[in-house]
């Protein structure tokens, strides 16, 4: 899951962002083509490399292995390659006594959330779920509205509508098949599980820690989900075939550390408004990986389905920024 990435973008959600420019000279904005290159192509290469999840996990559900092994792999992995990279950044691994509680909550959240949506592979394509779980904005907002007291604007209620529709689309297959009800609710429960995440982040003691060490926490308590769920090792299913130890490696690398790092990145080029646009990149990668290499099926209706929910994040995402920009722009005429 992508707590890597648009933890640090997806901030627009709780303030009034505007699409700010990444510099100023002589009073007027502007926006430096070499950076916004830069930028963009970080943000790009953070989503798409987020996407690939699909690719480094199924051949591991193809050898036999489970859910809980494959994660328990993957967070292991990266937990030791987070902590190599925050000891060669020099960052500290300190914790002060008011974080230690939070970051258990959110790393079993995490962990739930990782749980949940590598299970609805086995029950339907990883493409589609990729589709579903990309609704977490939507989520985030719902949640904001009613827990918080944020107001739901009309964007909100149309972005809203149009998830549902999507999924309504991805469900109800061409020939009247449709989807697994275990598999999309698996990835619902996942999406809502990183839209409480993310919330909880921004709204507790851990919102100023930087993104390399909460990630690394995070990842390190979610890790005891799967320790014990594997009865501490004893139920590990062991990868058999030598060249499948790339794909948890390369799990826990390319989807989590090249990513984390990329999209942090791109924020500081391109502001975190157009950094999680291009998170839709994510499942556009994994419906790609699927269909091309694990031969899932790309129909009309799919496709407009799941044309619907990124229309839908999108509205999410650039609402706040979009509204703001047109008064400010009406005001000035």
């Amino acid at each position: 899951m992508h707590i890597f990435s648009l933890i640090m973008g997806y901030n627009q959600l709780e303030n009034s962002l505007t699409l700010h420019p990444v510099s100023r000279k002589g009073g007027r904005s502007y926006m430096n083509t070499g950076s916004t290159f830069k930028g963009f192509s970080l943000g790009a290469i953070a989503a798409a490399s987020y996407g690939l999840n699909p690719l480094f996990t199924l051949p591991l559900y193809s050898e036999g292995l489970s859910a809980d092994s494959v994660l328990c792999y993957r967070y292991g992995f990266a937990v030791l390659l987070l902590a190599i990279m925050l000891k060669v950044q020099k960052q500290s691994f300190a914790l002060r006594r008011c974080e230690i509680l939070p970051l258990v909550i959110i790393g079993l959240l995490f962990s739930f959330s990782s749980l949940t949506l590598f299970e609805s592979y086995n029950y339907m394509d990883a493409g589609i779920a990729s589709t579903i779980l990309f609704i977490y904005p939507v989520l985030v907002a719902v949640i904001m509205a009613v827990f918080f007291k944020e107001r739901i604007s009309v964007i909100t209620m149309t972005s809203i509508a149009l998830a549902f529709w999507g999924i309504t689309m991805l469900y109800h297959g061409d020939s009247g098949e449709t989807l697994s009800t275990v598999g999309v609710l698996m990835v619902f429960i996942s999406s809502l599980t990183y839209a409480i995440y993310i919330v909880g982040v921004n709204r507790s003691v851990l919102k100023d820690m930087p993104p390399a060490k909460l990630t690394f926490y995070a990842l390190l308590f979610g890790w005891s989900v799967y320790i014990v769920r594997l009865h501490f090792f004893v139920n590990l299913d062991l990868i058999q075939n030598p060249v499948h130890w790339i794909n948890p490696i390369a799990l826990a690398l390319i989807p989590t550390i090249i990513s984390l790092i990329t999209m942090t990145k791109a924020i500081h080029y391109i502001g975190s408004t157009y950094a999680a646009i291009l998170g839709a990149l994510e499942p556009i990668t994994a419906l790609c990986i699927g269909v091309a290499v694990f031969d899932e099926k790309m129909t009309p209706r799919i496709f407009t389905g799941i044309v619907l929910v990124l229309i839908a994040v999108t509205l999410i995402i650039i609402g706040k920024p979009l509204a703001q920009f047109v008064r400010q722009y009406v005001s000035r005429r």
